[in-house]
């Protein structure tokens, strides 16, 4: 089972899909958002009337931290951040499509690497300002508004120290956070890769966890913190009270981007890029110990079991993911981009 690209021009990619995802899809009344680094798409994937994938793409210039709703998304680019909402009223479709997907605003915040972005109602997004090491929001007269910073960082400065790039929210409160290390000098993060990964609690800055390997996507579900320890290729969760991670699943690639529905983890993975800040993880030979290449994609493991049930491999183009959400309650999501008159013509109004 596959789906194409919508966009036609040479750098179409095409997904595959495990036999009974699709039929998952529905029991779960979802659908899935993911956002690419490098190549920088946001992809909507769902399910078409004649039983194949939809797969529909619009360009964002290096998309990465994304947030997802029935009828919102934020997305993370370069140098913007993006609130992308559906027009759709409940029962209309447009062309087949059950969500339609439009962007309203865009907030210009500079190149800050913003990582981790989350929804706080009329608040406004929070997000990870990686660049700054700290938590911001969205300000209309600056390019972001500091909220916390960690207690090893000593000031503001455009120097990524720590990597932080992970947030766990609450009610669309900001709860944990993840960094790569806890460096307080420019770029010192690269240093720790192996286990320098930490686990920070926001409300009083404790350092609840050490010893992991680029942490990343942490995420409150269930009445447990779960994460990926991506360096390792492990997803778990960490006993908030001891500090200790525990593995519930091995994850074929670089794994990044983390969402839940039901009994259900969604995972994004990515082919390691051969940079230094991907050289020697423990996450290769672990790999090779299983005689597995990394893949990119999206897996759904079982969190009963920790068995992967489900998957979605990626072909052409697209080699790395950042973010996956799940669409509560959308079958076929679809949105408007910039390189079409569609965006001109489609007017709504109350």
């Amino acid at each position: 089972m596959y789906g194409e690209s919508n966009q036609q021009d040479s750098r179409k990619f095409r997904i595959l899909a495990s036999r009974q995802f699709l039929s998952w899809l529905a029991e779960q009344h979802i659908s899935i958002g993911v956002s690419t680094y490098q190549t920088g798409k946001l992809i909507l994937i769902g399910s078409q009337p004649n039983g194949r994938l939809s797969v529909f793409e619009r360009t964002y210039d290096r998309a990465m931290g994304l947030y997802g709703s029935s009828d919102l998304l934020y997305l993370c680019t370069r140098y913007q951040v993006w609130r992308i909402v559906n027009v759709l009223k409940p029962g209309q479709d447009y062309q087949g499509y059950d969500r339609l997907f439009v962007p309203r605003c865009s907030h210009v915040s500079g190149d800050l690497d913003i990582h981790d972005i989350a929804d706080r109602g009329d608040e406004g997004p929070v997000f990870v300002n990686t660049l700054f090491s700290c938590l911001a929001t969205t300000d209309d007269h600056y390019n972001f508004r500091a909220i916390w910073r960690p207690p090893f960082i000593s000031r503001l400065a455009a120097e990524d120290r720590c990597h932080m790039n992970g947030m766990a929210t609450k009610d669309g409160k900001p709860v944990y956070v993840t960094a790569v290390s806890e460096s307080d000098v420019a770029d010192g993060w690269r240093d720790h890769r192996r286990d320098g990964g930490v686990v920070i609690r926001v409300s009083d800055s404790t350092v609840i966890c050490r010893g992991l390997s680029m942490p990343h996507s942490p995420r409150l579900y269930g009445d447990r913190l779960w994460l990926l320890n991506s360096g390792v290729g492990d997803f778990g969760f960490v006993d908030i009270r001891t500090g200790e991670f525990t593995a519930v699943a091995f994850c074929p690639g670089y794994a990044r981007g983390l969402a839940f529905v039901g009994d259900f983890a969604l995972i994004g993975l990515s082919r390691p890029r051969n940079t230094a800040a991907f050289e020697d993880l423990a996450l290769d030979a672990n790999l090779a110990a299983k005689k597995a290449e990394p893949r990119c994609g999206v897996i759904v493991v079982d969190l009963r079991s920790g068995d992967l049930v489900h998957w979605l491999r990626f072909d052409g183009m697209v080699e790395e993911l950042y973010d996956v959400v799940a669409i509560p309650g959308a079958r076929r999501p679809m949105a408007l981009g910039f390189k079409t008159d569609e965006i001109c013509r489609y007017i709504s109004h109350t």
